[in-house]
């Protein structure tokens, strides 16, 4: 049982490998230069307090190895970052009971481990050890004031110093209270880190895919032309034929096909013109929230989902936009339809918006239908990739280029059998005065 969600597999991996390495620096050094200042102390090497220090140093030593052999070992990762924090709060602890209990200067280790806590684990999994952390420590200073434990190298207790309970108790207090507000601080700040990850990676596979898409447009533009002008001659030539009354039913019907595939071809070419260069529209200041309710209710009575899909929304008023209105039919219209075709039977599609500050908002449109594999996801915006049967598999590559058009962008979060979730980026606009 972890003690909340993890990382990524490959951070988790890169974060425990570098923290079994500085755990070992850090604590090289640590107990290095408290073995140094005991030796100038009192001139010896084997005194009781030093051979528990190296003791823990050696300690520290043997279970970094170990964690570093473990560390290959992928479906141990999650268990063995747990361990590693738990063994660490009681490593800290037993570094200050050598080094003196209520009086050493070290107990702001237990803050160290819970920022690396932080940084492993969400917030609830530092905040657990922040409570980890206070409770290895007052019960090593509730026992040592009881007189149940004595420090090494300590000769004098509290009764002979003269310290109260209740100052024993405020210290104890504080102490708690630095790891819980160190706890909720750097749980925070390694949080936005992870979503800041997260955006950049997001920007970064959105240029690359813009890069790419934006070398196939130009391509694109001049082979639909070269093929749309002698298409619409061989149709109306075709349809000349037809019109022959001299020709018998098998030829009739031949036509008819022909005609058919070619009509077919056509609309091919144009989604295609569509997708190298997307028609720059009029865009007009737009509520949001109006024409997706518009476009959810139109959906809702589309033969795709007519008494299969259950179509939910959850929509924010009062938030604006510029764009097409037909833009913006083409985008939600073709990601509904697209999330509708992943799913078998009935299901469920949500609609959500979410603001995103004051400048952006985000639309939401959610499935759960039979996701995406990990190697379709880096080609499911390329111009005629599709895992359907029937389509041309331009309709993700048209959203795309449309909201590319805008300024706008989409990201896509799914796995196989767990639905998908598209995510539109929009800029927002003041909402225009009457």
């Amino acid at each position: 049982m972890t003690l909340a969600a993890a990382p990524p597999e490959e951070s988790l991996y890169r974060r425990l490998k570098w923290l079994t390495f500085f755990r070992a620096l850090f604590a090289t050094l640590l107990l290095g230069s408290t073995v140094l200042l005991h030796v100038r102390r009192v001139d010896t090497l084997v005194s009781l307090p030093l051979l528990i220090l190296y003791g823990l140093i050696l300690a520290i030593f043997s279970l970094s190895f170990t964690y570093a052999l473990a560390l290959k070992a992928v479906a141990w990762r999650e268990f063995l970052s747990d361990v590693q924090i738990i063994m660490d709060t009681i490593i800290v602890s037993a570094i200050i009971f050598v080094t003196g209990g209520f009086y050493s200067i070290f107990s702001f280790l237990y803050l160290v481990v819970i920022i690396y806590a932080s940084m492993l684990f969400k917030r609830r999994g530092s905040l657990i050890v922040a409570g980890l952390c206070s409770v290895e420590y007052g019960l090593l200073i509730l026992l040592e004031y009881h007189g149940v434990l004595r420090p090494v190298g300590i000769e004098m207790g509290f009764s002979e110093i003269g310290y109260s309970g209740f100052f024993v108790l405020y210290k104890i207090v504080i102490t708690t209270l630095a790891c819980f507000a160190v706890a909720f601080l750097s749980s925070i700040l390694s949080e936005r880190e992870r979503l800041t990850k997260q955006e950049l990676t997001a920007m970064e596979t959105h240029l690359k895919r813009v890069e790419r898409m934006a070398a196939a447009g130009e391509m694109a533009a001049g082979l639909a032309h070269e093929i749309k002008n002698p298409l619409a001659a061989l149709i109306g030539a075709i349809g000349l034929i037809k019109d022959e009354k001299r020709m018998d039913p098998t030829q009739v019907r031949l036509m008819q096909i022909v005609l058919r595939e070619a009509d077919r071809l056509s609309t091919l070419v144009n989604h295609f013109l569509i997708f190298a260069k997307p028609p720059a529209g009029k865009p007009r200041a737009l509520d949001l929230s109006q024409n997706l309710s518009e476009l959810i209710d139109l959906f809702e009575k589309d033969r795709i989902a007519l008494g299969r899909i259950t179509l939910e929304k959850r929509l924010l008023p009062d938030i604006w936009i510029e764009m097409d209105p037909d833009h913006l039919r083409q985008v939600i219209w073709n990601l509904l339809l697209n999330a509708a075709e992943a799913i078998e039977g009935k299901g469920c599609i949500r609609v959500e918006m979410q603001p995103q500050g004051h400048r952006f908002s985000e639309v939401a449109i959610i499935d759960d239908g039979c996701g995406i594999d990990d190697d379709d996801m880096k080609q499911i915006f390329d111009p005629f990739f599709t895992t359907k049967s029937t389509g041309s598999g331009l309709g993700l590559s048209i959203v795309h280029r449309i909201l590319e058009s805008y300024g706008f962008w989409v990201r896509v979060d799914s796995a196989k059998n767990s639905g998908s979730t598209f995510r539109i980026r929009m800029k927002r606009i003041d909402k225009p005065k009457s």
